[in-house]
C-alpha cells in the first residue's frame, strides 16, 4: 500500500516539475526583463529632432506606426513626443548640437532602448511604395541591438500611414525577438565596453610605478580594482605596456544596483577617476560611445 501510494503522489507531482525553469539567482521562475522602448526619428547632419516631426507629417506617422506595432506586440514603449515637449518645458536642453540634443532627450526619456526610424516614399510609374528601416541602440551605450529593412508593396494614390504600417509589420516581430534576445544577454552579463588606461608624455608614472598602500605597480592595482569593480568580475586585457593598458572588454550593470536607474560608461568612468585619484595620481577622463579613455597625469 505505501509503495502504491508513493507512485501515486510521484505522478501528481512530476508534471508540475517538468514546468519549473531556475534562474541564476535561484527561484523557480525564468523572470523576462522587458526593456522599455522610445521610437526616435532618423535625422540627417543639420536637422533638428526637435522640430523635425512639425515639418514632415510622413516621418509623425511613421513613429506613432511603428510604436503602435510593438505596442500590440506587449512591449513597454515610450511616447517620443510626449517626452520632447516635457523636456522642452523643463529646459533640459543645454547644448544646440544635434547629437548631444538627441543624446539629451533619450537619456531623459529613461528608455531602455532607442529605435531610429528612417522612411522613404519611393514613387514611381508602377506606384508608390515605402522604404522603412528599423535600427534598435541600447541606450547606455548607443551599441546596436538589432537592424531591419521592410519595403510595402506599391499603390496609386497610397495611404502613406498604411505603407508604413505594412512594411513595419514584415519586420516587426522578428525585430523586437532579436531587441528582446540582445537585451536579455545584457541584462544577465552586463554592458561591454572598453577602458583604455594611457600615461601622459609629461606624467612621472609608468604602469610599473609601485603606488598605492601595498606599493604594487600601477598596473596590477588597476587590474584588482577592474577585478572587484567590473560586473561579475568580467573583464578582458588585451595587453599592458609601461605606457598603456587596454581592457578591451569590461561589463558594467545595465542598471544602477542602488537606484535601478539605468546604468552607463560615464557613471563608471567617474567610479575609475575617483579610484585613481585615491592612489595620489592625478588623471583625466573622456568618454566616446562605449569607450572610456583614462590619462594618467
Amino acid at each position: 500500500m505505501k509503495s502504491i501510494i508513493q507512485i501515486l503522489i510521484a505522478l501528481i507531482i512530476l508534471p508540475g516539475l517538468s514546468k519549473v525553469s531556475f534562474c541564476q539567482d535561484g527561484s523557480n521562475e525564468v523572470v523576462t526583463v522587458q526593456p522599455s522602448i522610445m521610437v526616435i526619428p532618423y535625422t540627417k547632419k543639420g536637422e533638428d529632432i526637435r522640430t523635425i516631426l512639425e515639418a514632415d507629417v510622413n516621418r509623425r506617422i511613421a513613429i506613432t506606426k511603428i510604436k503602435e506595432a510593438f505596442d500590440q506586440r506587449g512591449s513597454s514603449t515610450i511616447d517620443f513626443v510626449a517626452k520632447l515637449k516635457t523636456a522642452e518645458e523643463l529646459s533640459i536642453f543645454t547644448s544646440d548640437n544635434q547629437t548631444d540634443i538627441k543624446t539629451q532627450i533619450v537619456t531623459f526619456s529613461g528608455a531602455d532602448i532607442f529605435v531610429e526610424s528612417e522612411v522613404y516614399i519611393l514613387e514611381q510609374e508602377s506606384g508608390t511604395s515605402v522604404k522603412l528601416i528599423l535600427t534598435g541602440f541600447l541606450t547606455s551605450t548607443a551599441s546596436s541591438l538589432s537592424n531591419k529593412v521592410a519595403e510595402s508593396r506599391k499603390f496609386y494614390n497610397p495611404d502613406i500611414g498604411k505603407l508604413v504600417s505594412q512594411a513595419v509589420e514584415q519586420i516587426a516581430e522578428e525585430f523586437l525577438n532579436t531587441m528582446q534576445e540582445k537585451f536579455n544577454e545584457i541584462n544577465n552579463n552586463g554592458v561591454p565596453i572598453i577602458v583604455d588606461f594611457s600615461i601622459a608624455e609629461s606624467s612621472e608614472y609608468l604602469m610599473s610605478t609601485e603606488v598605492g598602500p601595498d606599493e604594487l605597480p600601477l598596473s596590477d592595482n588597476i587590474e584588482i580594482w577592474m577585478e572587484e569593480n567590473a560586473y561579475k568580475n568580467y573583464y578582458h586585457i588585451q595587453g599592458t605596456t609601461d605606457l598603456r593598458m587596454l581592457f578591451d572588454m569590461v561589463r558594467i550593470p545595465l542598471k544602477d544596483p542602488n537606484t535601478g536607474n539605468n546604468y552607463n560608461t560615464n557613471k563608471f568612468a567617474l567610479k575609475i577617476y575617483k579610484f585613481i585619484k585615491s592612489l595620489g595620481i592625478s588623471c583625466g577622463k573622456s568618454i566616446k560611445g562605449n569607450t572610456i579613455y583614462i590619462t594618467i597625469k
